[in-house]
């Protein structure tokens, strides 16, 4: 650790959103800020395309990179875990049992996955069909266990309540194990379900109905409102409780030879039990102006912060500027601008080569980049998927850019044919 423990800015946490935000102040010109990360991993992962991995699509190789080679030259890097918030002091407690202060902080330590919630889920990943693509540890193992699919078999995929990061995964890897069997002639002969804890398939109504499609497309078993609480690994055996509908307060219990496990998360204990959290333990900010809403001098975002936007990296793109901004005029002085409409995007790969784009901003409103039916699954989206997200990640967003092309605010879904 460096020997300095006072920083004029100091940010909490390396991911996307950290080395995000530590790029654009220094392409925004502020080569006198002093500025710090804490970040214990040594380790970055281009987390968007485990499902690719999980779907044989993708190496893990390329989506890591070592996290010296992304902290942006003059930034320090603080190599520990934060312990504790402590904003009434301007303060911030490390593990090791060292201390930083600091005249503004951004906290951006993303989620942490709760394993242990799922009776018998930890013990069980890695082995005996178990998987999740949350986790680089078993990304690799989810194409594995799908590739070892045999005729008749019967494979599960769970999405735990909401809120957790990229919420379309869950259901992303249901689609392609669903086109990977097909290609192989086995997707009749097998049973694949999807059990959510949500009642309906995504929370913006638009793609809810076009993802029903293609889950009965496919043949996939959807199960509304239904919530992974067991996993007996030996016996491939997972049990569900039935939390709305008729059955509600039931339990469903089902075999299994492949489960993908998406696992309940929250924010780091550390920021849960600070100051900064709201009742849900997430970072209470403002949610156009990303400030906190009593420490003026804290900022929040990413996954780890209390906004109402779904938890993806195209929504640390674009709340990343308006916390830059506004911190620059805190320190010059200025007025703080509200420019976050809580925009995110969800590129649902429907199948390999397809991917629906799944664009809003906050209250649900459809908010499409591209001129073209958000509705229809695209071949360009795959592409931009792979290839063109992936490239904007290292590239051009970690390293501060935040030009891109403008969301569509005023599009309206066609009306239906008479």
């Amino acid at each position: 650790m460096a020997d300095k423990t006072h920083h004029q800015v100091l940010i909490v946490g390396g991911g996307t959103a950290g080395i995000t935000v530590a790029a654009s102040l220094r392409r925004r010109g502020a080569p006198g800020v002093d500025i710090a990360i804490v970040e214990p991993s040594d380790v970055h992962y281009y987390q968007p395309a485990f499902t690719l991995v999980g779907g044989g699509a993708y190496r893990l190789a390329d989506t890591r990179r070592d996290e010296t080679t992304l902290i942006p030259p003059g930034v320090t890097w603080v190599r520990g875990a934060v312990a504790a918030l402590d904003p009434d002091s301007n303060a911030v407690s490390l593990g090791s049992g060292g201390r930083l202060t600091y005249d503004y902080l951004v906290v951006c330590p993303g989620l942490q996955l709760n394993w242990g919630q799922v009776e018998g889920l930890k013990d069980a990943l890695g082995r005996n069909g178990v998987c999740s693509n949350y986790s680089p540890e078993y990304a690799e193992y989810t194409w594995e266990c799908l590739r070892n699919l045999k005729p008749a078999a019967t494979a599960l995929f769970t999405q735990p309540p909401l809120p957790f990061k990229c919420p379309g995964a869950p259901q992303k890897i249901a689609y392609l194990a669903a086109h990977h069997l097909r290609r192989k002639g086995m997707l009749k002969d097998c049973a694949l379900h999807f059990l959510t804890h949500a009642p309906s398939m995504f929370t913006v109504p638009l793609f809810a109905k076009e993802l029903k499609k293609i889950a009965d497309g496919y043949g996939i078993t959807v199960h509304f409102q239904t919530n992974l609480v067991a996993v007996d690994g030996a016996n491939r055996k997972a049990s569900f409780k039935v939390v709305g509908g008729e059955e509600e307060g039931q339990t469903l219990t089902l075999g299994y030879d492949m489960l993908h496990a998406t696992p309940p998360q929250s924010a780091p204990d550390f920021v849960r039990s600070s100051p900064l959290a709201n009742s849900a333990g997430y970072i209470e900010v403002h949610q156009h102006s990303l400030q906190h809403v009593k420490y003026k001098n804290v900022f929040g975002l990413g996954d780890a912060g209390s906004t109402p936007n779904s938890k993806t990296a195209a929504a640390i793109r674009k709340q990343s500027p308006v916390v830059v901004r506004n911190l620059l005029h805190l320190i010059r002085g200025g007025a703080l601008e509200e420019g976050y409409d809580g925009y995110a995007s969800c590129p649902l790969t429907t199948a390999y080569g397809k991917v629906l784009m799944a664009e809003f901003i906050y209250g649900g409103k459809v908010t499409p980049t591209f001129p073209l039916d958000p509705r229809k699954e695209r071949g360009l989206y795959w592409w931009v998927k792979t290839t063109g997200l992936p490239r904007m990640y290292w590239d051009y967003m970690l390293k501060g850019h935040e030009w891109f092309f403008k969301h569509d605010t005023n599009w309206k879904e066609p009306p239906v044919a008479q």
